[in-house]
């Protein structure tokens, strides 16, 4: 079964979000959604959530599933807020709640239970959800994060940040529950799948005196052979090596703190204070 797969990136964080949907029922999925978030004023808007839910409702499609790969460090979500408009049930890899036992005493985030209540449906290796005339298959895909999944939908794959674009390579490992060789063996997961699998990244980054414009979507057999880090004939301990020594020259993500405080939430903001305010906090390190 091949779904239709509709595209929607970001330029302010080099996200692609996806709209997948089965063309014989129009049952449809959203993948990694987008809340706008201009920090220099810390204002959220809904615009990339809601260009969506227009092509949805367009092509008069019923929103099932919001599915998040991960609890995102470099953009807020908005499924949450596509919860809300449509019903939709937000779903995440089980292991989220490891990701909210190291994140709630660093946001103080009292109001957050350490046990994934926040999403609708917490999945595993094996799980599979209905979608139409098809169903969503579960990949637990761990190493970017503990809890990252990859969905397969018939022919298409959605990895989140565990691969990039052939010439971009694959996931940094140095946040917290992130680790190299569960990476590496997490990919060999992905590229066991047929050759011709469709692969959707979760972000493009453009290589340095490469290609100009962004793009999203590849294949296993040309991950296979041409990602700049992990193609056939390296080794774990090569990968292994190669990341950490990548990992200790990258720079925090720009949105991380707010990022995580949101997500591990679903993607819903922080609650209210007694006079209506809502605060994202910044925990401050003193170097």
């Amino acid at each position: 079964m091949r779904p239709t797969v509709q595209t929607f990136f970001d330029p302010a964080t080099s996200t692609a979000s996806y709209l997948v949907f089965v063309p014989a029922t129009r049952d449809a999925a959203i993948v990694d959604p987008v809340l706008d978030y201009e920090p220099k004023a810390a204002r959220i808007s809904t615009c990339s959530a809601d260009a969506i839910l227009a092509a949805a409702s367009d092509q008069h499609l019923a929103l099932r599933f919001v599915l998040e790969t991960h609890a995102h460090a470099d953009h807020l979500s908005a499924a949450d807020y596509l919860r809300r408009k449509t019903g939709a049930k937000i779903v995440i890899g089980a292991a989220i709640t490891e990701v909210q036992k190291t994140f709630i005493p660093r946001f103080e985030a009292e109001d957050v239970a350490a046990d994934g209540r926040a999403f609708d449906r917490l999945v595993n290796e094996g799980d599979t959800l209905p979608l139409g005339e098809t169903e969503v298959r579960v990949l637990h895909t761990p190493g970017h994060t503990a809890a990252c999944v990859t969905y397969v939908i018939g022919d298409a794959a959605f990895v989140g940040d565990t691969l990039f674009m052939p010439d971009y390579g694959a996931a940094r490992t140095d946040f917290p529950g992130g680790d190299a060789a569960r990476l590496y063996r997490s990919i060999q997961k992905i590229l066991a799948l047929p050759d011709e699998t469709r692969i959707f990244v979760g972000h493009d980054y453009l290589p340095e005196g490469g290609r100009t414009e962004n793009r999203w979507e590849t294949t296993v057999g040309e991950e296979r052979t041409r990602n700049v880090h992990i193609h056939e004939g390296v080794s774990e301990a090569e990968f292994v090596a190669l990341r950490k020594a990548r990992d200790a020259t990258l720079a925090p993500p720009a949105l991380i703190l707010p990022s995580l405080q949101v997500n591990i939430r679903a993607g819903a903001l922080p609650p209210a204070t007694p006079r209506g305010h809502v605060f994202l906090r910044l925990p401050v390190t003193v170097a």
